[in-house]
């Protein structure tokens, strides 16, 4: 077994993920794995990296598969014996305003694997994370401002410090319901698919965050969410504010923070700056 430490990042053949594991090759004192769906893709930035002189190393990955998820996990835990970094980036976005699928489907694919994606991965690979881990949940501001569309009642619920994960898991389901029955605005919901995801994003962060405080609280794991900012990908289009490598600066910060930092946990941060939730 191998004492190298070992970060993985989740969704990384191309745009911010694959921007994170080129910073990570050039910061991080161990083994980094780029993981993407297809194997082909995954080699292919890889070996991008490889020209760049960076030494990535590759790991199929679909977070819409448990299978895929639990192979990452065998693999990390017979190699490794765990994990040191995780950054679960891995996302999708529908065009909401310019896309004519119907929003009931835009609500369960994005759900699907925005939010109970990372989640199963959470549940798989949190136990690895080894003393001193590092763990950061890609969220968006977008969680915000539709967290400022919902209804006072969820407002109250998503900003509850004791909300659990089955009540949370529950409310992201009666989202992806509320949408095929036509009510999700009556049922005071945002109109925003993506948005809601990362609001279970961002909720879910924070729940596990206080879940290693009263279960691992002397291994000094920090796990955060964050927004990486409007970053020019397939996903945001060419008109956003910054490279890729710029949005890599928040999330590759907080996979980075040092041992010795008790801080921050189970915030939510923009420009490497804790904001309000």
């Amino acid at each position: 077994m191998s004492s190298v430490p070992v970060a993985v990042v989740t969704g990384s053949n191309k745009g911010i993920g694959f921007a994170i594991v080129r910073a990570l090759c050039k910061q991080f004192p161990g083994d980094v794995y780029l993981t993407a769906r297809d194997p082909g893709r995954g080699q292919e930035a890889v070996s991008k990296l490889q020209e760049e002189g960076l030494r990535a190393l590759f790991h199929q990955l679909d977070i819409d598969d448990l299978q895929s998820i639990r192979a990452l996990r065998d693999f990390l835990k017979e190699k490794y014996g765990g994990l040191n970094v995780l950054v679960n980036n891995a996302g999708i976005a529908f065009k909401e305003v310019h896309d004519t699928t119907p929003f009931a489907v835009q609500a369960e694919v994005t759900l699907k694997t925005n939010f109970f994606g990372t989640r199963n991965v959470c549940t798989e690979l949190l136990p690895l994370v080894k003393p001193y881990g590092r763990v950061v949940n890609v969220s968006s501001m977008v969680s915000s401002s539709a967290l400022g569309g919902c209804s006072q009642e969820l407002q109250q619920k998503f900003r509850s410090n004791t909300i659990t994960e089955d009540e949370l898991v529950e409310l992201m389901t009666k989202f992806v319901e509320d949408t095929k029955k036509g009510v999700h605005e009556k049922e005071g919901w945002p109109n925003t698919a993506y948005g809601v995801s990362k609001i279970g994003v961002t909720v879910l962060s924070r729940i596990q965050a206080r879940m290693l405080n009263e279960k691992r609280k002397g291994d000094h794991i920090l796990l955060n969410a964050c927004c990486p900012g409007w970053v020019r990908t397939d996903m945001a289009g060419p008109k956003a504010t910054k490279s890729p490598d710029e949005g890599a600066e928040t999330p590759v910060y907080l996979a980075l923070l040092p041992s010795d930092a008790d801080g921050p946990h189970g915030q939510f941060l923009s420009n490497k700056t804790v904001r309000t939730w």
